[in-house]
């Protein structure tokens, strides 16, 4: 059975939820885009639908949420955060919200518009 200690360490194939969380998230330009607030599971197929990128705040305020498809996100341990292929200018057009009450997720319109901003197909259609 593996232990906690594996799916913590950086340099195996799995990371523990709470690892995911306040990582650091990089353009590819390796400018600091904002950290990891949350991740966003499917209840029906336990898959990733997206992580929510905290942007643009000072110690956690005025923060702006923007999710953004899983599949966005790529793990580079030199840097010990992930990786996108986002440059601010279409991050700063995307969806997004200030706080939870603002977000849409039941709104199937809405993750669509999440999914087409970033070039993605939607988890659910594949």
């Amino acid at each position: 059975m593996a232990s906690l200690d594996d799916t913590t360490n950086p340099s195996g194939r799995l990371i523990a939820a709470k690892k995911v969380q306040d990582a650091t998230v990089y353009n590819t330009a390796l400018e600091k885009l904002g950290t990891l607030e949350d991740v966003m599971i499917d209840k029906e197929t336990g898959r990733i639908a997206y992580a929510v990128l905290a942007h643009g705040g000072f110690l956690g305020i005025g923060d702006k949420y923007f999710p953004l498809p899983w599949e966005k996100l790529r793990y580079d341990p030199e840097v010990g955060g992930y990786i996108v292929d986002i440059s601010q200018d279409v991050l700063q057009g995307a969806p997004s919200y200030t706080d939870e009450a603002t977000a849409t997720w039941h709104d199937e319109d809405w993750s669509r518009s999440i999914y087409a901003h970033y070039g993605v197909e939607p988890f659910w259609t594949r």
